[in-house]
């Protein structure tokens, strides 16, 4: 069964360019194209892709406010909603994450980096381009946030300190279960505790704690 996405980007040509991109790829089907934020979110709501490709300027309504709309915290039902940049240091990004993105590209990422993201999205899991996660989010840790990062409701353990930092360099669970040399189900399992002892929702809020805590440095 096909994955099914959504893509919302004001130019035509970029949407036809991820449509072309995307529908090339096995298992991966593009059922919807939005120009602008607004109508990104009538689409995603009414088709309910297992995926949203949005772009993070847009006209109405922005992408930040999109994601918001569609995978927030205010949202029962969220959809997955990846972002995709021109810039990889832009502030609206972190904004994007903080709404409620799994994970986010550069339009320069390439196919493969795409479709991998777009996987990792509908299979609950998510794909934070490396290049871009640690600048970005460093530099925000640098920069300090208006309060301080919560702290785990638990001390972590060991190894959930060691998945911790392969998160936040955004590697995949097949990625941390081979190089830790665990299974596929126990890295879901530490993950999933994680998420617990941290209080987020998803693994980029992990690597967003993570740089914002200063674990992690360039």
């Amino acid at each position: 069964m096909s994955i099914r996405v959504i893509v919302a980007d004001d130019q035509e040509i970029t949407r036809t360019g991820l449509r072309m991109i995307l529908d090339a790829q096995p298992g991966i089907e593009v059922v919807g194209e939005a120009a602008d934020g607004r109508r990104a979110v009538e689409l995603a709501r009414r088709l309910r892709p297992d995926v949203c490709l949005f772009d993070i300027r847009m006209p109405g309504l922005d992408g930040i406010e999109a994601t918001r709309s569609l995978a927030g915290p205010a949202v029962e039902d969220p959809l997955a909603v990846v972002v995709i940049t021109t810039f990889d240091l832009d502030e609206y990004v972190y904004a994007a994450l903080r709404a409620g993105a799994r994970g986010f590209l550069l339009k320069d990422a390439g196919p493969d980096l795409l479709a991998q993201a777009i996987r990792a999205a509908a299979n609950g899991d998510a794909l934070i381009a490396p290049s871009v996660t640690a600048r970005l989010l460093d530099a925000f840790a640098v920069a300090g946030r208006a309060s301080p990062a919560a702290q785990p409701v638990e001390a972590l353990t060991d190894r959930e300190e060691e998945i911790l930092l392969t998160v936040a360099r955004g590697r995949t669970n097949k990625e941390i279960a081979t190089e830790l040399h665990i299974s596929l189900s126990t890295v879901k399992s530490h993950i999933a505790s994680l998420m617990t002892k941290l209080g987020v929702r998803n693994r980029v809020e992990i690597a967003m704690w993570a740089y914002e805590t200063n674990r992690v440095r360039n």
